[in-house]
């Protein structure tokens, strides 16, 4: 009587169960820090569009993708995450005129600065927050402030960039909408490769920190893949929302054509993690996984947001 496949195969199972349990543990950990920040913030989260869900589900993908951290480890790039998506919603729908966007920009670049958050803007405080927990938890931050402040400006400028085209759209005032290539430019408006940043300060070992470049560079693409998938997943409720929303539906490109794009860019980011895998295997792991979550998580049909 053959007996090895099936003892494999329970081997397998209970393997996959534990790994599944890990990542659950790590997101009722994480779920319970960012309802905590929720309640602390009141002012920043609308209880509607900031759900259960929406907070469960930042905490179930940063489980997902960083498998083998601890919750203490992963804890600032949750916060990170649920910040990028205040900071999206705040210029995205609150913001309604430039010069609000603009005191966003430069209230949050002034903590990541150093100074004391302006206490009328709630994005800055919970920034600021952030900031001080790398600040105590990271031996690699303060080498690396520079860096972490110019990938948080990008995110900015770029969320600013997006707020000028859809004001101009929804206004009809002579706006000019930009090609697929200068929208896929506009990439780092998802933050995630400054959250990327934040999680690898605050868990990256020498392996990982010598080579910053080449994980930036590979996670660059996966935002893309990111605004992309997105963009394709979220095309009614981006219609529904309002009139100035952008999406790459909307700039003359198809379907066929934004997924060939998508196919494209994920067979780069393959190509760019092939000799990661041997120098720093944890963080290309997460990368990994990140690419094929926001990839599979899209291609669902469900969105992290609530219900207006």
């Amino acid at each position: 009587m053959t007996v090895g496949a099936p003892v494999e195969g329970a081997r397998y199972h209970i393997r996959l169960g534990g790994e599944l349990a890990a990542v659950g543990a790590l997101t009722v950990a994480g779920q319970r820090d960012l309802a905590g920040r929720v309640r602390a913030h009141p002012d920043l989260f609308a209880p509607a569009p900031f759900d259960a869900a929406l907070i469960g589900g930042v905490a179930y993908a940063t489980a997902c993708n960083a498998t083998g951290a601890t919750s203490a480890e992963i804890r600032v790039a949750n916060r990170a995450a649920l910040w990028v998506f205040a900071l999206d919603w705040q210029v995205d729908t609150v913001a309604t005129a430039v010069e609000r966007v603009d005191e966003i920009v430069a209230g949050c670049l002034a903590v990541a600065d150093g100074d004391v958050p302006d206490p009328g803007l709630p994005l800055a405080g919970f920034l600021a927050e952030i900031r001080d927990e790398l600040a105590t938890s990271s031996a690699a931050y303060a080498g690396y402030r520079s860096l972490w402040r110019e990938e948080l400006r990008r995110t900015l400028v770029a969320m600013a960039r997006e707020w000028d085209w859809k004001s101009g759209r929804a206004t009809g005032a002579g706006a000019v909408l930009p090609d697929l290539e200068t929208y896929l430019d506009c990439a780092d408006n998802t933050g995630l490769a400054w959250v990327n940043l934040c999680h690898w300060l605050r868990t990256g070992g020498p392996d990982c920190l010598d080579r910053l470049d080449e994980l930036r560079a590979v996670g660059g693409q996966v935002q893309r893949v990111l605004r992309l998938v997105n963009d394709l997943a979220t095309y009614d409720r981006d219609v529904a929302w309002g009139p100035g929303d952008l999406n790459v539906l909307m700039l003359g490109v198809d379907r066929a054509e934004v997924t060939r794009r998508v196919g494209d860019l994920v067979d780069g980011c393959v190509r760019l993690l092939a000799p990661l895998r041997a120098a720093c295997p944890d963080q290309a792991s997460y990368l990994a996984r990140q690419l094929g979550y926001v990839t599979r998580f899209y291609d669902s049909g469900v969105d992290f947001w609530g219900e207006l």
